[in-house]
């Protein structure tokens, strides 16, 4: 999927439907291009055919035949489609139901009818993170083998790019750097914007919505009171294990929420990505303290071997 191609696969069995959502995704004016399916079969044929075409896919749960779920399952089975964000549209409200798309792997959960600023705001949110996260992909290369010597080291740095390139070099040393390089970028970005800068859960998501999320951390780096703030990284390999201990400057947060998918915050533009870094990229990710710091760990079996 080429940087600036932003195409949606709505799935819907209902032709209205399929029609409001299309007229919404117009009305964001933001360069969305989208292709529909109006069942669960031809959906996956279309995503197994051209794995690496979608941004974002806006699913349907209840379906005849194939339904949503069963396309979920087939979604997160695939070594590349899993990495693409699905928002699960149904009229299914209940608590029980939404917990049970969002431990799927639905990266938003939306319950019908929802208000088209809603929808926008969310698709908005799930198509910029996906074209980070590609871009922050192919940073990844040549340097894996050099950097899987790396034993112990330490950095510092403040703002959202220094952060991306940090989470690349260290995704590097990692033994599967596709894998690492989602849940390090997603921590070190929040140690920078809820941590450093502050901005919190209420703010972020009025942000998100008004697409001006990026413009106010950069805002807010360069304000006198916040400028001199960083981000402390130490990454050190041990018994088996690659430890990364990421501190920030902030006043801490409640972070024991976070730690899994909720289905209360399952129609929120954001707040799901501590959860997702957790079961994706570490096989422990532990917070410290009052919240402003965080361990996670990646388990490195050939460094266990070479030690004994």
């Amino acid at each position: 999927m080429k940087q600036d191609h932003k195409l949606i696969l709505v799935v819907d069995d209902e032709p209205l439907n399929l029609t409001i959502i299309c007229e919404y995704l117009e009305s964001a004016d933001a360069g969305y291009q989208w292709e529909t399916a109006e069942d669960g079969a031809t959906a996956w044929m279309m995503l197994e055919q051209a794995p690496h075409r979608y941004a974002a896919i806006l699913l349907d749960r209840m379906m005849p035949g194939m339904d949503g779920m069963d396309v979920l399952s087939r979604i997160n089975s695939h070594p590349v489609l899993r990495e693409v964000p699905v928002i699960m549209q149904t009229a299914c409200a209940s608590k029980e139901d939404i917990e049970e798309g969002t431990k799927a792997g639905a990266y938003y959960y939306l319950t019908k009818p929802f208000r088209e600023e809603v929808l926008v705001s969310i698709v908005r949110t799930a198509v910029n993170d996906q074209l980070r996260y590609l871009n922050i992909r192919r940073a990844l290369d040549s340097n894996r083998f050099t950097l899987g010597l790396l034993k112990s080291c330490r950095f510092q740095y403040s703002s959202l790019s220094e952060a991306h390139g940090l989470s690349t070099l260290l995704a590097q040393a990692c033994p599967d750097p596709e894998t690492a390089i989602t849940g390090l970028n997603e921590l070190m970005i929040n140690a920078v914007e809820h941590g450093n800068l502050r901005i919190g859960y209420e703010e972020k998501s009025r942000l998100n919505e008004t697409g001006n999320w990026e413009k106010e951390v950069n805002r807010r780096l360069g304000l006198p009171e916040m400028r001199n703030r960083q981000v402390e990284v130490t990454f050190e390999r041990r018994d088996g294990e690659i430890h990364v201990h990421i501190t920030d400057q902030g006043e801490g947060f409640d972070w024991l929420p976070y730690l899994e998918i909720s289905a209360e915050r399952g129609s929120d533009n954001h707040g799901r990505g501590i959860a997702l870094a957790r079961l994706i990229s570490f096989s422990r990710l532990e917070y410290l303290g009052k919240g402003n710091r965080v361990l996670a760990v990646v388990s490195d079996p050939a460094s266990a071997q070479t030690e004994e």
